[in-house]
């Protein structure tokens, strides 16, 4: 009888044993999150090079937008 459950435990021992080894390999191979890492990446080294250019990116926004102030001052006095 001793013998038996013995056996018992053993089975499910290497039954438990079985299922955590196929856990381990499934989470190994999991690429659910690669993703959004990636994203995170991406996101921070945009972020970065935000910083790095500020005052060149600063620079062109208000060329641009000079430009744009000066199209409509000239398109305002056309009409008049």
């Amino acid at each position: 009888m001793n013998k038996i459950k013995l056996l018992k435990a053993k089975m499910e021992n290497k039954l438990a044993l079985m299922m955590c080894r196929d856990e381990e390999t499934s989470l190994f191979n999991d690429n659910d999150g690669m993703g959004t890492i990636e994203i995170v990446l991406i996101i921070t080294v945009l972020i970065g090079l935000v910083i790095v250019f500020k005052k060149q990116i600063n620079g062109v926004i208000d060329s641009v937008f000079a430009k744009i102030t000066e199209g409509v001052e000239d398109a305002s006095t056309i009409g008049r």
